[in-house]
């Protein structure tokens, strides 16, 4: 394989890139969670607040199909690239994570609690 050097120039902007993404990111939730306690704050001295419970089920159930998702294709990719090395765990670890979440959702108790109550 031929390696070309390149420019000191554009190393600086291929490792500023992730750092301005990730910069961009932060402002963005920031702006994000005061913007949503701001609204919380006027509608408690509005009288209009009522508190929504978050569906950790829902949330377990989402998160772990698209983890699965993730990762099952960054495995394949990872085991076609490279084979069986280090960088395999790049897949496996989201894949792992996400069938763990819909594990939880399948063995939690509050799930058949909740889906007996909705079904009467």
């Amino acid at each position: 394989m031929e390696s070309t050097a390149m420019s000191a120039g554009a190393q600086v902007i291929i490792a500023l890139i992730p750092i301005v993404g990730i910069a961009i990111g932060g402002i963005l939730v920031f702006f994000a969670l005061l913007w949503h306690h701001r609204e919380n704050k006027l509608r408690i001295k509005a009288g209009t607040f009522t508190a929504k419970k978050f569906n950790v089920q829902v949330f377990s159930l989402l998160a772990g199909l698209l983890l699965i998702g993730v990762g099952l294709v960054l495995t394949v990719m990872f085991a076609i690239l490279e084979g069986l090395s280090f960088d395999l765990l790049g897949g496996l670890i989201p894949l792992i994570i996400g069938i763990m979440l819909v594990v939880f959702y399948k063995v939690n108790p509050n799930y058949r609690k909740n889906s007996d109550l909705d079904e009467e």
